[in-house]
């Protein structure tokens, strides 16, 4: 039997020279949140966990170990047929679980049997999070944010992958956080992520970054859907020079009428989105709306909720705004051409602001 390893960090420097990350938790605190790239092979499934709760509580502890047991020695089992059945010798796992207690321990202790070099992580996941919490509420990175605003409809999203084709640094957060954030943001039959995995993604992107250099972020609020912006992230975009595109309201129109077709379809989620309008727009206003939906006329419908909703709260936004402005790119349209070409300008931009930085 090889002896089991006990790693004590979390951090991608030290989970690296691992082969595979196991986490060993039910899907569910799976789903929740786990170490990025971590592979999922629970030892107790959903339903199982809730079982040997249950017994542990109203029977005895040792009643729930022994059945315990016996289901997660099934289960490595399986997983030792299927997910791990083409791993050779060499092969080194860290396992984990939520405290690093009895379910990593005993995939673990198989794992060494067999003659895998095995590590478990001390302290599970909790461990992890608190790496997590750490590097985003306690540490004050020197961000070096470039903020990209603009009207809704301008493909400020698009041009955020644009400017990544080119070279450019960008953090994404509606992708992390999947929304497109606004009322209309949230995508259809797919729910966002929890807060954990929005921090846990935010992390690893920003571990992906130079932060000594220029990072393109789009202008959001403090949320993105349901998801918080940390406050050291929020404290450095309210701080952050901006660079605007602007577009017409009718292509914009176009547009939005193409991007947000998956909510217009879904008439019970249109209408919610409808109600979480921060000013009511009246129920006259309404019903007109939910006509142009069901009738699918998205371009007058997209073209009306810009000129009485969005084009409106950007301006009054825009006048208590006192970021600097490096520039404005100004777009005929939203055409392919269009957004390179405007791509082109803003990552000639952001090249004059690392220029700069670097200047004694």
């Amino acid at each position: 039997m090889s002896e089991i390893e006990v790693v004590t960090a979390a951090d991608p420097a030290t989970l690296a020279p691992f082969d595979a990350v196991i986490d060993v938790r039910s899907p569910a605190e799976f789903a929740e949140d786990h170490v990025p790239g971590a592979i999922s092979l629970p030892v107790l499934s959903n339903a199982e966990r809730a079982e040997v709760g249950t017994l542990y509580v109203q029977v005895s502890r040792f009643t729930a170990r022994k059945i315990g047991a016996a289901i997660i020695a099934r289960n490595v089992a399986h997983h030792l047929e299927t997910a791990l059945k083409d791993k050779d010798g060499a092969f080194r796992p860290l396992v984990y679980c939520w405290r690093g207690g009895q379910r990593s321990g005993a995939m673990a202790t198989i794992l060494a049997q067999i003659g895998w070099r095995t590590a478990v992580l001390q302290g599970g996941y909790k461990t992890y999070r608190r790496w997590v919490q750490r590097r985003l509420y306690e540490e004050k990175p020197d961000l070096k944010l470039v903020l990209l605003e603009g009207r809704t409809g301008s493909g400020k999203t698009e041009l955020l992958g644009r400017l990544a084709a080119r070279g450019v640094q960008t953090l994404d957060l509606e992708a992390l956080a999947e929304h497109r954030g606004s009322v209309f943001g949230g995508l259809v039959g797919q729910p966002q992520p929890s807060q954990k995995m929005f921090e846990s993604r935010l992390v690893s992107a920003l571990d992906a970054l130079d932060l000594t250099q220029p990072i393109v972020v789009e202008a959001e609020a403090s949320k993105v859907g349901d998801c918080m912006t940390p406050p050291a992230l929020w404290t450095a975009m309210t701080a952050a020079p901006r660079i605007a595109v602007t577009a017409p309201a009718e292509a914009r129109a176009g547009y939005l009428a193409g991007h947000y077709a998956d909510i217009v379809s879904d008439r019970a989620v249109f209408e919610a989105s409808l109600e979480r309008l921060p000013i009511f727009p009246g129920k006259k206003a309404i019903a007109r709306w939910l006509e142009l939906a069901d009738a699918g006329d998205l371009v007058t419908l997209a073209g009306e909720l810009i000129e009485t909703h969005y084009d409106p709260s950007y301006d009054r936004a825009a006048r208590k705004d006192p970021r600097p402005r490096l520039g404005e790119i100004a777009m005929a349209g939203l055409d392919h051409d269009a957004q390179e070409a405007a791509a082109d300008q803003i990552a000639q931009v952001v090249a004059v602001v690392a220029a700069s930085a670097l200047t004694p």
